[in-house]
């Protein structure tokens, strides 16, 4: 269920250029999102991101990952056990199906997924032209241009 954003960008849209998408995608979050499974992001480094996913009980086969328009989907399913010869006394790990998505900026790319004891780690990457990343600007003494000086002085001379 698609949740109406809890604030109006539209007086902002006409403030912008070149910002529809960030507006489009910031106006369907849905903002009644379950808490399960839980996740940190962490930024690592000024292009570097990490999305991790806490997903115990599940192995690589129960876990689908989706990368594309601009949305990064993360779907668990985990088969139900038949046996018949277990009762379960308590279970306290979760191991219902989830969908978790994630929108990503147009210059974020999905570089890796890694699960490893419990934990889905997806390593995401924001691709940077050249000519976009910071850089330091040389400030260079600019000389007075001598031989229109003397032109100058030549012509009031006369």
């Amino acid at each position: 269920m698609i949740a109406k954003s809890l604030m109006d960008f539209d007086p902002f849209r006409s403030l912008t250029v070149g910002f529809d998408n960030m507006f489009d995608a910031l106006d369907t979050i849905d903002t009644d999102v379950e808490n399960y499974p839980p996740y940190n992001i962490e930024k690592k480094g000024e292009y570097y991101y990490i999305v991790e996913v806490a997903v115990a009980g599940f192995n690589k086969k129960d876990i689908e990952i989706e990368y594309g328009n601009n949305a990064l989907t993360i779907t668990g399913s985990k088969e139900s056990k038949d046996n018949d010869n277990a009762e379960v006394v308590h279970q306290g790990i979760a191991t219902r199906s989830f969908k978790r998505t994630f929108s990503l900026a147009d210059d974020v790319i999905v570089k890796s997924a890694n699960l490893s004891d419990g934990l889905l780690t997806i390593d995401l990457e924001k691709i940077v032209p050249e000519e976009k990343k910071t850089r330091k600007i040389e400030i260079t003494e600019r000389k007075p241009n001598l031989k229109k000086v003397e032109v100058l002085k030549s012509k009031n001379v006369a």
